[in-house]
C-alpha cells in the first residue's frame, strides 16, 4: 500500500472514463457494457471485459477503485505488469463465469417449474421476455422462484468486484501478517484473517438470501474472482513464479 504503479494506474483511469461515460450516456452504456445472461438478447461476448469498468454508482465505483489501488499496487510490484494484467482480468472473468452458471441454474429451475406447472416454451420465453404470466401459475410457482429466474435473465452484472476480489486473495497470501485497519472496525485486522472473513461472508449471503450489504450484490462473483485468484496465487507460489516475471 505505497505509491501507485503504473498499471493500476492505468485500470484507475480507464474505470473512472468508463464511469463518467456511463453517466453521461445513461441506460444505453449499460445496454452495451454491462454484463448480461447469455439468453437474455442484450448479451454480447465483449461483456465479459467490459462489465469491469461499469459500476453502479459513485459509492460503488470508490470503493472498488480504493481497494485496486490499495492493493494492488503491492500485487503489480511482486508480480509483474503483465502477469498482474493476466491476473487481474482472469479473476474478473472467472467471477462472470461463477455469476453466470449460477444464474443459468436459477434461470433453468425457474423454465422446469413453469413448464411443470402447465405453460408451454412460448409463454416461459414470453416472461422472461415481458415478466408477463398467467395468474394461475401462483397456485403451483411461488412468486419467490418466479422473481428470482426473472432477475437472473433479466439484472446485468457490473463492476470491477470479482477482479478485486482476486487481487485481495493475492494480498492475503503474499502479506499475511499486515494488519489493515477498517473504518468500520475499531482494531487493526491481520489480512489472513481478514480476507477470508469477507469471502466466507459474501458465500453466506449467496446461498441464504440474507446480505448485511444490502441488495443488488453479485456475491458468487465475488467468490468466483476470490476463487480464481487463489488458484492462479497458489500456482504460481508452487511453481515460484517461474522464476521470473512478466514485464
Amino acid at each position: 500500500m505505497g505509491r501507485i504503479t503504473d498499471t493500476v494506474k492505468t485500470l484507475l483511469i480507464i474505470n473512472v472514463i468508463f464511469f463518467i461515460g456511463s453517466q453521461l450516456l445513461g441506460d444505453v452504456a449499460y445496454e452495451y457494457f454491462a454484463l448480461w445472461f447469455v439468453k437474455n438478447p442484450n448479451f454480447q461476448v465483449w461483456q465479459v471485459i467490459t462489465h469491469l469498468f461499469m459500476h453502479g454508482g459513485f459509492t460503488h465505483i470508490l470503493f472498488n477503485m480504493y481497494a485496486l489501488w490499495a492493493f494492488g499496487g503491492p500485487i503489480e510490484q511482486m508480480l509483474g505488469q503483465k502477469r498482474f494484467l493476466f491476473f487481474y482480468f482472469t479473476a474478473g472473468i472467472g467471477a462472470a463465469l461463477l455469476h453466470t452458471l449460477v444464474n443459468f441454474y436459477g434461470y433453468q429451475s425457474g423454465v422446469q417449474d413453469l413448464l411443470d406447472a402447465g405453460m408451454n416454451m412460448t409463454q416461459v420465453d414470453n416472461f422472461f421476455l415481458t415478466g408477463e404470466y398467467p395468474k394461475a401459475i401462483l397456485d403451483t410457482v411461488p412468486i419467490d422462484t418466479l422473481q428470482s429466474a426473472y432477475e437472473a435473465f433479466t439484472t446485468p452484472a457490473v463492476g470491477a468486484s470479482g477482479a478485486i476480489y482476486g487481487i485481495l486473495v493475492a494480498f492475503g497470501m503474499m502479506f499475511p501478517n499486515v494488519e489493515l485497519f477498517l473504518l468500520f472496525v475499531p482494531v487493526p485486522i491481520k489480512a489472513k484473517y481478514f480476507i477470508p472473513a469477507i469471502i466466507l461472508l459474501d458465500l453466506f449471503s449467496g446461498v441464504t438470501g440474507y446480505s448485511l450489504f444490502g441488495g443488488s450484490i453479485a456475491h458468487f462473483a465475488h467468490v468466483g474472482g476470490a476463487l480464481f485468484g487463489f488458484l492462479m496465487m497458489y500456482y504460481w507460489k508452487k511453481n515460484q513464479f517461474n522464476d521470473n516475471r512478466w514485464y
